[in-house]
């Protein structure tokens, strides 16, 4: 089973200006991530876009949704930005209709350059859970995992919640 993954940008792959104290794109971190974890899973990895997710439109989650819906793989990764990754996630969603594929979007709180960074940790639960959940699309944060309709960030506490008992 081969992996398609999908880069998106969002906190992930920012790395920190030391002069600016402005955080700014580069390259995905992404290859440099599977290895330091030694995933073994076949992949392959496309970027789509670096875009913060608070700047990404309408037209950019459409993007996305296209290339869910015209890969051959039925089990996608997207990394994106927490702050709007939902709503993504729902666009895909619609777009994939009743589909088999099984879609996880998962994203970091602080990005992996700061070594302190939850997305190490986030990119090895979504690559397990898109592994084995059902068809569907999913947001997978912290250890947890939840279907895109029945989730929430809680902004305040930095940490996803389900939401209409969506608790997985």
């Amino acid at each position: 089973m081969s992996i398609q993954i999908f880069i998106t940008g969002g906190t992930f792959d920012k790395e920190y200006n030391e002069k600016t104290g402005e955080l700014y794109f580069k390259d995905s971190h992404l290859d440099e991530m599977l290895t330091l974890g030694r995933s073994l899973v076949d992949v392959s990895v496309e970027q789509l876009m670096m875009v913060d997710s608070l700047f990404i439109n309408r037209s950019h989650r459409k993007e996305i949704a296209q290339r869910c819906v015209d890969t051959d793989s039925s089990r996608i990764l997207i990394t994106h930005g927490t702050d709007t990754m939902v709503e993504t996630g729902l666009v895909v969603q619609e777009m994939l209709g009743n589909s088999d594929k099984t879609v996880v979007l998962t994203g970091a709180m602080i990005p992996y350059k700061f070594g302190s960074s939850d997305g190490l940790f986030n990119l090895g639960a979504a690559m397990a859970f898109v592994q084995v959940l059902p068809p569907g699309v999913y947001i997978s944060m912290n250890g947890r995992y939840f279907p895109v309709d029945r989730v929430k960030k809680n902004r305040k506490l930095g940490v996803f919640e389900a939401t209409n008992g969506g608790a997985v």
